[in-house]
């Protein structure tokens, strides 16, 4: 038996893909479709973030589809009878049937063999909220630290990452069926700005309404410096759907509201924006637990 694990990691962490490689940490993709064609989300290793950026900016409608049975049970068979085990961190059972998928094809195998090494654990998050348990996850892998320790620390850790969400295009939300059309078609006219949160069953829910773009990064940053806790030990992660101003933006407004580490700013990744529309802004942090 040994200490060591695997790690798989899917793309709605949104970490960049040279992050994942040089750890040997796996990836497996959600596909995007974009006006009919479809693409593969790998981080930024062949897809074109940028050029997406622009065309949703430009009103291009994009979709995304969950990881299927298939494609984890070849993922999940190296595993059978392997000394070595696989950690996967799955993007949010509130938001994807992408973790249920995965449970179920680890049932399948196990139906028919004694030991599948392979272990499932539901993130309760999505982008770089994802990406900041991911992170400490590869750092962990990396210090040698035994699979139990890792879960462990995952355990004590996915109730308490707060994820602060603002966008600028409210059709996106509509098309999702989170907000109505008169309230999205009123709410533009009159520069409304939702404030969503991820819940403690991760899932994204509305929290309040700001009025006006700046208004709602300062939201943002007020939100985190009400839940967060021992602030200066953290590195916050800050993701954004194209507007890099507003996201420098938001991490002066950190930099000056609350004794932090530091803040890094990474691009939003297509899975994602998809959903929140071109001009999203989410901070990423640890405090009390999520309610």
């Amino acid at each position: 038996m040994t200490d060591k694990f695997d790690l798989l990691l899917d793309s709605c962490c949104d970490l960049p893909y040279k992050r994942l490689a040089e750890s040997n940490v796996q990836l497996v993709s959600m596909i995007i479709n974009i006006d009919g064609e479809e693409y593969i989300d790998d981080l930024g290793k062949t897809f074109d973030n940028q050029k997406f950026m622009t065309d949703l900016k430009n009103g291009a409608m994009s979709s995304t589809s969950q990881i299927n049975l298939g494609t984890y049970l070849e993922l999940f068979k190296p595993y059978i009878n392997s000394e070595q085990p696989l950690l996967y961190l799955a993007f949010s059972s509130g938001l994807s049937g992408s973790y249920q998928n995965a449970v179920t094809a680890v049932n399948m195998l196990k139906e028919e063999h004694e030991n599948v090494n392979v272990t499932v654990v539901n993130s309760k998050a999505a982008c770089l909220g994802e990406g900041l348990l991911a992170n400490h996850l590869i750092n962990l892998k990396n210090e040698g630290k035994t699979l139990d320790d890792t879960i462990f620390w995952l355990n004590d850790h996915i109730d308490y990452l707060h994820s602060w969400v603002t966008v600028t295009d409210l059709s996106h939300l509509e098309r999702g069926g989170r907000i109505s059309k008169v309230s999205a078609t009123l709410g533009s006219l009159i520069q409304i700005k939702p404030i969503i949160v991820m819940n403690l069953e991760g899932q994204l829910i509305n929290v309040g309404k700001i009025r006006g773009r700046k208004h709602s990064l300062k939201e943002l940053v007020v939100k985190t410096s009400e839940t967060i806790q021992n602030s200066s030990e953290q590195v916050l992660y800050v993701a954004y759907a194209g507007d890099l101003e507003a996201a420098e933006i938001v991490k002066e407004l950190l930099l000056q509201s609350i004794d932090i580490a530091g803040v890094e700013l990474y691009p939003m990744g297509p899975t994602i924006s998809s959903h929140t529309g071109y001009g999203a802004i989410a901070v990423f942090s640890f405090g009390e637990k999520r309610k």
